[in-house]
């Protein structure tokens, strides 16, 4: 059969922009209502694309990491406002003007740390079109980050930083006795407890070959910065971690103050745009969650800045669009070999995620499609 005909139109629209792809998933919930759509191989010759075949992520890895720091503050194991040295030594750490840095510093991109961490982009080039950041690990991050000048005092500028992000990944990992790591504390604390099961960081994790202008890419590696794009997902688990922050979200519009700065359990119908459909279930509210995770799924969402121009917004790492009719969340991310989206609208309970096994375009064609499909899905309730 085929995919149910209110998602196949912005499904197929969105699948038709991923040019270079030989596999896309589109997952979207309009109300209570849910659809997976999937569309081609998992490679050139491949399997068949499922709601379980696992993409690359890239900076969709960020909104995993702020809602394992708003899970760790929600327990005491961490508070927003501790500074680097609560974890580091003082000798690791940057003084800048104005103030240490904090980790909501880190998750609202207004830290002062550059996009990249000083001294990767020498050692990325011999990888630059297959795995940049392959070769730099843990010990050269603290390096790094020793020998940063910040180019702003913490919380003045927001400029996005892959460093930051990167930073508050491993800085989490460090936070719990025992030192599980990013990657095993993520899993213990928000991918197990959601029911993510095919939601993770490591590289050898059976996924689909992404592609570079036609040429195939070997699985990306981020090993020193992994809070900021390592992981790996499905279009069905995206669609439940989005079920939950909806779930947690009933209020478009929560009337928390901000700061100025320069599921539901019903079916979700899975199958291709032109073959098999099948019916499963997904959702957070036959799971069984911590209060600080709960905590977590609200509190991550929270508008935090108000940008320049009085539209737009951020949470904790999340993008906020101010709206009349309602705020649209929204991130993106990519990969040498692949593009990720997800967004959603609280008051419209509608969500949206793209993924698609081919890099990023210049013009951001996928992205904007995907986000285009979001605004329009409150018109065709």
């Amino acid at each position: 059969m085929r995919a149910p005909e209110w998602a196949r139109g912005p499904a197929s629209a969105i699948a038709a922009s991923a040019r270079g792809a030989s596999g896309v998933a589109v997952a979207i919930r309009r109300g209570d209502r849910r659809a997976v759509v999937t569309y081609g191989r998992t490679a050139h010759g491949g399997a068949p694309v499922t709601a379980d075949t696992r993409f690359e992520t890239g900076s969709l890895t960020k909104c995993f990491t702020a809602l394992l720091l708003a899970e760790l503050a929600a327990r005491g194991d961490v508070s927003y406002g501790d500074p680097l040295t609560r974890l580091l030594p003082p000798d690791r750490v940057p003084v800048p003007r104005g103030g240490p840095i904090t980790l909501l510093h880190l998750a609202t991109h207004t830290s002062g740390l550059p996009r990249l961490p000083p001294g990767l982009l020498a050692g990325a080039a011999p990888r630059w079109f297959t795995n940049p950041y392959e070769g730099f690990r843990t010990d050269d991050l603290l390096r790094a980050l020793a020998r940063t000048r910040p180019f702003a005092r913490p919380g003045d500028r927001v400029r996005y930083s892959n460093f930051g992000v990167g930073l508050l990944g491993h800085l989490l990992g460090r936070a719990v006795p025992g030192r599980l790591g990013y990657g095993e504390l993520l899993a213990d604390r928000i991918l197990d407890p959601l029911g993510l099961h095919r939601t993770g960081c490591a590289p050898g994790l059976r996924q689909a070959t992404g592609y570079w202008h036609g040429r195939a890419r070997p699985p990306w590696r981020i090993p020193g910065l992994a809070g900021a794009g390592a992981i790996r997902s499905s279009a069905r688990d995206l669609l439940t971690l989005l079920d939950a922050l909806l779930d947690a979200s009933p209020d478009a519009s929560p009337d928390a103050p901000v700061a100025t700065s320069t599921g539901t359990g019903t079916d979700t119908e899975t199958g291709t745009g032109t073959g098999t459909r099948s019916a499963t279930r997904t959702g957070t509210d036959s799971l069984s969650l911590s209060a600080p995770l709960r905590t977590a799924l609200a509190d991550v969402v929270r508008p935090r800045l108000a940008l320049r121009g009085g539209t737009r917004q951020l949470a904790l790492v999340w993008n906020i669009r101010v709206r009349p009719d309602g705020d649209v969340y929204h991130h993106s991310g990519g990969t040498r070999g692949f593009t990720a989206f997800a967004g959603f609208s609280p008051r419209h309970r509608t969500a949206v995620v793209a993924l698609a096994n081919t890099a990023p375009s210049a013009d951001q064609r996928f992205i904007q499609s995907a986000y285009g499909t979001l605004l329009s899905l409150p018109g065709q309730l």
